[in-house]
């Protein structure tokens, strides 16, 4: 299953590699973080590292280390606006609960 972008998401990841002239794709992961125990990663990758899992979505290569696939299997990255405000949104079907101000989340 591994992880997908959505079509929005993919366009905001492949525009801002083109902007920043190299980029291999986006990295993905999980921190110990936060009020509910782990907290999200997003990075932008120029190179993988050989343990490194690589999914492919609309285009857009998501890159994802073993231990955050776990957490992270079956997730959908967004990228929305909603007024003046934009950015990605995790739709991650393994969180049980999150913080309140959505940090955070555990499984």
């Amino acid at each position: 299953m591994g992880v997908t972008l959505s079509e929005s998401a993919a366009r905001h990841v492949a525009n801002f590699i083109t902007k920043r002239g190299k980029g291999f794709g986006i990295r993905l992961g999980v921190k110990t973080s936060g009020c509910s125990g782990m907290a999200y990663k997003l990075e932008f990758v120029d190179a993988t590292q050989d343990e490194d899992l690589v999914f492919e979505s609309h285009g857009v290569k998501v890159i994802i280390d073993p231990k955050s696939l776990a957490y992270l299997e079956g997730t959908e990255l967004d990228f929305v606006k909603e007024g003046l405000n934009e950015g990605f949104r995790f739709n991650n079907p393994n969180v049980k609960d999150s913080c309140g101000c959505g940090e955070s989340f555990n499984v």
